[in-house]
């Protein structure tokens, strides 16, 4: 739905389905934090444009965040690449003011809750292409179906007793999308001709995780502490260990330290228990995605858990366009 400040503005409506977590500093999570769901909606933002194939930086890492300090690289094709072009970096500014409000559009300082309806606006402060329109629609749809938002969207569930309810199994940051902006279509093929454009900037980064290209989606199912001695989380990652157990004897199965993130690091395997949800993603050569879905197969063997229940981000960026 346009806000009513059209056509600077858009705004997209969304109902929270869990309690969404952006807290400040001190780890509260009463205040609700906008940059905290900005950066969770720009992280997705870069899933999408390399599973188009284009290149988005890493601003967490030095050596690979915009602007290029490389003067032939950035001569030859701009100094920040795509996704910093909508959401800036170090010399250009973001194009846009972001405002989280609620049902009636006025402006949210506290916590989003469980069934609480609210709306992102986009206000343009400088003119933004068709194309970044329609790939921020993505991205929102892309979260709502087959993602979360927010912070503490990392915790995992807990079947156990004593043990479900605390808040450090709790699901975080899923939501469900509304009404949106009727932003224009744009074709598969114009959106990611405008992300290869020459005029951004270029990388090697092919091989970087968080991608659509390496992304896997299951839906209706979850993964869960059942007792201390199982833990189908922790099967699936691939540490087969009682909880009590020493981690000098865990036996790690391939990828398992990978998959599970170091210390700083994020794990790259989600679930949600209410609703259910799983999703993660894979790396060549170190998991690929018939190992994530014999694993998946292995834990839900009996749950009805198929083949066709576990989707690719192939097939997932096309159903988002068909959307």
């Amino acid at each position: 739905m346009n806000c009513p400040h059209k056509p600077l503005c858009k705004e997209w409506k969304f109902k929270a389905l869990t309690d969404i977590w952006t807290g400040d500093l001190s780890g509260r999570s009463d205040r609700l934090i906008m940059t905290g769901l900005l950066g969770s909606i720009r992280w997705w933002f870069e899933v999408l444009v390399r599973g188009l194939e284009g290149y988005a930086c890493d601003p967490t890492d030095k050596s690979h965040r915009c602007p290029s300090e490389n003067v032939q690289e950035a001569t030859e094709a701009g100094h920040h690449c795509v996704v910093c072009e909508l959401f800036g970096c170090t010399g250009w500014g973001r194009k846009f003011r972001f405002e989280v409000l609620t049902e009636n559009r006025e402006i949210r300082s506290n916590q989003i809750k469980v069934n609480e309806t609210f709306r992102l606006r986009f206000t343009a402060l400088r003119p933004i292409r068709t194309e970044e329109w329609a790939l921020i629609d993505l991205t929102m749809r892309l979260i709502s179906d087959y993602g979360a938002i927010g912070g503490k969207t990392v915790f995992k569930p807990s079947d156990q007793e004593g043990r479900k309810n605390k808040l450090h199994h709790s699901d975080f940051g899923l939501v469900e999308l509304k009404e949106d902006s009727g932003v224009e279509r744009v074709s598969k093929e114009e959106l990611t001709d405008y992300i290869k454009s020459d005029k951004w900037r270029k990388g090697n980064f092919d091989d970087y995780w968080a991608s659509l290209k390496n992304f896997w989606f299951v839906e209706n199912h979850y993964l869960a502490r059942k007792d201390d001695k199982d833990s189908s989380f922790n099967r699936v990652i691939g540490r087969q260990e009682p909880k009590n157990k020493a981690k000098s004897l865990i036996r790690e199965i391939k990828g398992s330290k990978w998959l599970s993130g170091k210390e700083r690091e994020s794990k790259k395997v989600f679930s949600f228990k209410k609703p259910s949800r799983t999703y993660g993603f894979i790396k060549r050569g170190v998991i690929e995605f018939d190992d994530m879905q014999k694993r998946l197969m292995d834990v839900w063997a009996s749950e009805s858990f198929s083949k066709d229940d576990f989707k690719k981000g192939e097939e997932i960026i096309e159903e988002i366009f068909k959307k």
